[in-house]
């Protein structure tokens, strides 16, 4: 395609006479174009060529007739010589290593490099900017580049003769700077994927740094994503440690650190004050105030924390300690003591094991099984049954226990509630909700697990409930203002979503959200399509939702909402129909498990990749026809 695309731009440039070689503007009145191009030719290859006497009428030699009434054929036959391009390329790259019809001369600090315009026109867009517009340089023999590396300039110029350029370790920033600067995206982006694949705790933040001056965004968000997955290890290098204020400030604020505790990011902020105490610990108050020591154990907070003599000399310091301390010391309050420092982070490229709960078999009975999906083997493999069958059941995963709640045993409604700790291997009854519920919608947020509506066996509910696992008890919460049956609902930025859903009657495409400091629910923009039974899960800052029931069609379309903008845009559909199909994110991609396609259940998966847009099929459950509850059970 490259060649091709070049080629194209090759003959737009051969029409522009102002930059042809002077050699044909000498042209002898009595000698053919196409005489002196052929003669060129053969100069540099093995062409025989035998001028055309264009006195003689070939023609007259030949008599045969190809009137259409003898001979069925096309109205003309259009011939391609495979490889033209590609050796055209390679004859023009050996003129050039002859030193013959170059034209223009680049210099970059004392050295020379000779080349042709035209080949540097089609092939380069700087130099395509440069000499086919009226600007000085396009008439000047000799020129002078600035801000380019020499030997990085060179391979640049044999590219774009050659379509071939070798980047490694040595030359890779140079190469960087210099197709950045003559804008060959095709050699950036390379070079870009080539520090991907070497990104290391010690030297991320500074191809992060390097790609950001260069404008790199591409890699810029590869090396965050790096940051993020291996923040622990990052916090320990160099880099890390002489970053100023400010990067180090926006860098705790993320919410998608791979911590195992908050430890580490207090930890890491203490390292980073004390490599030079005394310009740096006027910072450590607001620095404080970014990490969510709420989180912190009441042992940590107390053992190491409070005995740190940076924290104890300063009274901002201390109110965070306080604020700390009172979240555990009256958790019957923390409803009022809600912020960014009371949720956890959570990362997307985390690795955890899939675990699919209940559901339905094929023929729509109700199951108690239970299987998990190991992303780093790419395999289904069985766990622990539940006590009981239990479909359309709302799954969730709170300090990395499995909970199974409500759902639909074939006969009755269900309030039960179960756990299952993947370490004991073991599942255990906890307490029921105060309402029986299926297909009910279940989130974590601040340490508590919220249910929001589902179906009684009777009518579609509003009600919503939040479990508290340290007293063992449900409470009624402030209700949706719709009935919402099978509707989508996930914790996002603080509050609890409700999307979609029905009410017996109608199928919604609003969606409003519960502000836990308030107590109140309020809409959002709703989405493009109404939908019932559908999948929603977050990844990277946005909230998806796929598949579902709109009243008459079975979908496969899949939205996305930016809080950004409040708006909702649609994404690559999956590549079948899913009603009833559960959504999670792990490893940065969405799985879309199960579902219903208007004529089966399914076992089907697939996967979407943000980054490329694309879904893509993978193992398949191998116990599950649909139906399914789904929840992640991090692996760290």
């Amino acid at each position: 395609m490259l060649y091709h695309a070049v080629c194209s731009k090759l003959f737009e440039c051969l029409c522009d006479k102002s930059i042809l070689p002077n050699i044909f503007i000498t042209l002898k009145s009595q000698s053919s174009y196409m005489d002196v191009m052929l003669g060129i030719l053969m100069e540099n290859s093995e062409m025989k060529y035998i001028p055309f006497n264009q006195n003689a009428n070939q023609s007259d030699k030949y008599d045969f007739d190809l009137s259409e009434d003898l001979v069925e054929s096309e109205e003309f036959y259009m011939f391609m010589q495979h490889g033209f391009q590609l050796a055209g390329f390679q004859l023009m790259e050996e003129i050039r290593r002859r030193g013959k019809l170059c034209d223009v001369t680049l210099k970059v600090s004392d050295q020379c490099f000779t080349a042709h315009r035209i080949v540097l026109a089609a092939v380069i867009p700087y130099f395509n900017a440069m000499f086919t517009h009226d600007m000085a340089e396009s008439k000047q023999k000799e020129i002078t580049m600035q801000g380019i590396d020499p030997s990085a300039l060179e391979a640049l110029i044999n590219f774009a003769y050659s379509g071939k350029i070798k980047i490694d370790s040595e030359n890779v920033q140079s190469l960087l700077v210099g197709s950045s600067f003559l804008q060959l995206t095709e050699v950036r982006e390379a070079c870009g994927d080539f520090l991907k694949r070497r990104l290391h705790p010690h030297n991320v933040l500074g191809v992060r740094g390097f790609a950001d001056t260069l404008s790199c965004w591409s890699l810029v968000e590869a090396c965050n994503r790096y940051l993020n997955k291996h923040f622990v290890e990052v916090s320990h290098s160099d880099e890390f440690l002489n970053l100023p204020f400010s990067e180090i400030r926006d860098i705790i604020c993320r919410d998608e650190l791979n911590v195992q505790s908050e430890e580490n990011v207090f930890e890491a902020v203490m390292t980073w004050v004390k490599k030079d105490l005394e310009v740096r610990s006027i910072y450590l108050p607001e620095l404080l105030a970014k990490v969510r020591m709420p989180l912190l154990t009441p042992q940590y907070l107390t053992d190491k924390v409070a005995t740190e003599s940076l924290i104890k000399s300063s009274h901002e310091c201390r109110d965070l300690l306080d604020e700390a301390k009172d979240y555990h010391l009256m958790p019957e309050r923390r409803l009022l003591l809600q912020s960014f420092r009371t949720q956890p982070r959570c990362c997307n490229d985390i690795v955890g094991l899939i675990y699919a709960v209940g559901g339905l078999t094929k023929s729509g009975d109700s199951l108690k099984t239970v299987e998990y999906y190991d992303p780093i083997i790419g395999r289904w493999k069985m766990a622990e049954n539940m006590s009981m069958l239990r479909s359309r059941v709302g799954v969730v995963v709170m300090n990395k226990k499995l909970y199974a709640i409500g759902g639909y045993n074939g006969l009755d409604r269900l309030a039960t509630v179960e756990v299952f700790d993947p370490i004991s291997k073991v599942w255990n009854k906890v307490a029921p909700m105060n309402c029986k519920r299926s297909a009910v919608g279940a989130a974590v947020l601040n340490s508590y697990i919220y249910v929001c509506g589902g179906y009684d066996g009777v009518a579609s509910l509003n009600t919503v409930e939040q479990y508290d696992s340290e007293n063992n008890k449900w409470s009624m919460v402030t209700s949706m203002t719709k009935h919402r049956s099978a509707a989508g609902v996930v914790a996002f930025e603080g509050h609890i979503y409700a999307i979609g859903g029905h009410d017996g009657l109608s199928i919604f495409d609003s969606v409003e959200r519960y502000d836990p400091t308030s107590g109140q629910w309020t809409d959002v923009t709703p989405m493009l399509s109404k939908r019932c039974r559908l999948g929603a899960a977050t990844l990277n800052g946005k909230l998806y939702v796929c598949g579902g029931y709109d009243g008459s069609t079975f979908l496969r379309t899949v939205e996305v909402y930016d809080p950004i903008t409040s708006k909702w845009s649609y994404v690559a559909s999956m590549n079948v129909i899913r009603s009833r199909v559960a959504l999670v994110a792990n490893m940065g991609r969405l799985y879309a498990i199960g579902g219903y396609d208007g004529v089966s259940n399914l076992s089907t998966v697939e996967v979407y990749n943000p980054e490329t847009d694309q879904w893509e099929f993978i193992t398949s459950m191998c116990a599950h026809e649909g139906g399914v509850g789904v929840g992640v059970i991090p692996l760290q």
